[in-house]
């Protein structure tokens, strides 16, 4: 079984209650995971879900990024090699950059949630946020201190409370996000962040040095 699938049958497997749990002054989301056997089960349309995208619709090559906003690799990914991809190749209508997200846990979903609560002109900007400040928000303490640190995330991308709150509690809206990701994930065969399908070929994490030679040999270069 890979890591995705195992991580998502543990959570199922443990999770125990209500999808939501009741602080003393807010209700935030307990488990994400939770309700996922379920939702294999109800009548979720993941087609409602939207791909984020850069770049030319009709760019000569095409890059599905799938990674955790949890994952130091990942933020790694989008501080250093995804700033200069986006520069020499996305910028320049020479790829198609799709990020799809990946849920190992929670916490993960959550970040989700905020960065698709805005307009999805702003989802890459809030994803830039959520990565630079990855560190910080993560380690903030339990769930009610992370999802604190993610609402003022949120708010600093314009978002106002009442938007944000209809976000992290809609929860038909998390299960099909869970049941999209794992239809991408089962579909690409993806087991670690950050992965990558370019022109339908998988691709493991790499420097960039070696993503544009990459890109340049789809490219014909």
């Amino acid at each position: 079984m890979s890591r995705i699938a195992t991580v998502i049958c543990a959570a199922v497997a443990v999770a125990a209650g209500g999808y939501w749990l009741t602080t003393s002054s807010n209700t935030i989301p307990s488990n994400p995971l939770v309700g996922t056997a379920e939702a294999q089960e109800a009548d979720l349309d993941t087609s409602t879900i939207v791909e984020m995208v850069q770049g030319a619709e009709d760019a000569p090559v095409e890059i599905i990024e799938y990674a955790s906003y949890t994952c130091p690799h990942c933020a790694n990914f989008h501080q250093g090699a995804y700033k200069q991809l986006k520069k020499d190749f996305i910028d320049t209508g020479k790829v198609k950059f799709t990020y799809r997200e990946v849920y190992f846990d929670r916490y993960g979903l959550w970040a989700s949630m905020v960065a698709r609560c805005a307009s999805p002109e702003k989802f890459f900007g809030i994803t830039d946020l959520l990565y630079e400040g990855q560190s910080e928000w993560t380690r903030a303490g339990g769930p009610t201190e992370i999802v604190e640190e993610l609402r003022k995330i949120g708010r600093l991308a314009g978002i106002d409370n009442d938007q944000l709150e209809a976000c992290l509690q809609d929860g038909t809206r998390a299960q099909t996000l869970v049941a999209w990701y794992q239809e991408n994930a089962e579909r690409d065969g993806i087991q670690a962040t950050p992965s990558f399908i370019v022109n339908g070929k998988k691709v493991d994490n790499q420097s960039y040095d070696d993503f544009k030679k990459l890109i340049e040999d789809e490219l014909g270069s």
